[in-house]
């Protein structure tokens, strides 16, 4: 007997959640980043997580079935905005989107079982991290250290059981590493979310039957009021554009390609939309349709 649509579609997920909990997902970064706090979000708290040193070695694992079941990596910030290396990073690669996670950051202030306030002399963390956090360190007398990451810095709080050093990192960090949280939520400006997009290899990439949104990419003619048509075609077809990135084109004279994310009621809206600005695009290529994420606590 064959499965219904929705029985079907929670079998594939629940096939992707085993595959991810056995092989791995990787992420850029240390146990306890942010980038394993969005996957836990994704695939549940069971997930097994392959730190990458940086994003070329995330997508390059992601890519491969031997090492990995897939890969979860950062995209933008409602702070510092896109980060850009990693849509040309998406483009060479054959991962597809599968789904993404809105990932409301949460920086806090950690120490080891038993450290009071009064007893830290030093405060180690990543500088973007310290830096978001100012406002609240300024207040005490502690001497600031960047490092290399915040799990990192909480990792080492851990390892060397200082009495007099505290970190800057995630709620999983403590949680991972034994750490008490003395200072929660020290953040300044408290609408800092991450987006991260959850990537899949191209034959394992299945669709979900409840997408309404697509990432994709396209060039134009470069011809007076071209973008403008294709914008154009994109609003009568009903879909909202909740993004247009514009980036150099590799080798070109100053020429720009798009990524856009389109988001939708009906995939037969997109399909429409597609074939209306092809006579308008010199390429179009779709990254992936997925389901729209929703913002999470980190």
């Amino acid at each position: 007997m064959k499965m219904m649509g929705k029985d079907k579609n929670r079998e594939e997920v629940r096939e992707q959640v085993k595959k991810a909990t056995a092989a791995g997902i990787a992420i850029q970064g240390y146990e306890g980043s942010f980038h394993q706090v969005a996957a836990r979000s994704f695939f549940g708290k069971q997930v097994a997580v392959i730190p990458c040193a940086n994003f070329r070695d995330l997508i390059q694992i992601a890519g491969d079935a031997k090492q990995s079941a897939g890969g979860i990596m950062a995209i933008e910030n409602s702070i510092a905005g896109s980060i850009l290396p990693n849509y040309n990073l998406l483009q060479k690669s054959r991962l597809k989107v599968v789904g993404e996670v809105y990932l409301s950051i949460s920086q806090n202030l950690l120490v080891n079982p038993g450290v009071k306030p009064e007893d830290i002399k030093e405060v180690h963390s990543h500088p973007m991290a310290i830096l978001q956090c100012l406002d609240y360190l300024e207040k005490h007398p502690w001497k600031l250290v960047e490092t290399e990451d915040t799990a990192l810095s909480a990792k080492h709080l851990h390892q060397h059981r200082s009495k007099h050093t505290a970190a800057i990192a995630s709620k999983l960090a403590a949680e991972l590493f034994k750490l008490d949280i003395i200072g929660p939520d020290i953040h300044t400006m408290k609408n800092n979310v991450t987006r991260f997009l959850v990537l899949k290899r191209n034959p394992e990439a299945k669709e979900d039957p409840q997408s309404n949104k697509a990432s994709v990419y396209f060039q134009t003619n470069h011809a007076r009021g071209a973008l403008s048509k294709v914008l154009t075609k994109i609003a009568e077809g009903g879909i909202n554009l909740s993004k247009l990135q514009s980036m150099p084109i590799p080798g070109s004279h100053f020429k720009y390609g798009f990524y856009a994310d389109m988001e939708f009621e009906k995939r037969a809206q997109l399909e429409k939309v597609l074939t209306s600005i092809a006579t308008l695009t010199n390429s179009v290529k779709i990254f992936g349709v997925y389901q729209r994420g929703k913002i999470v606590k980190g």
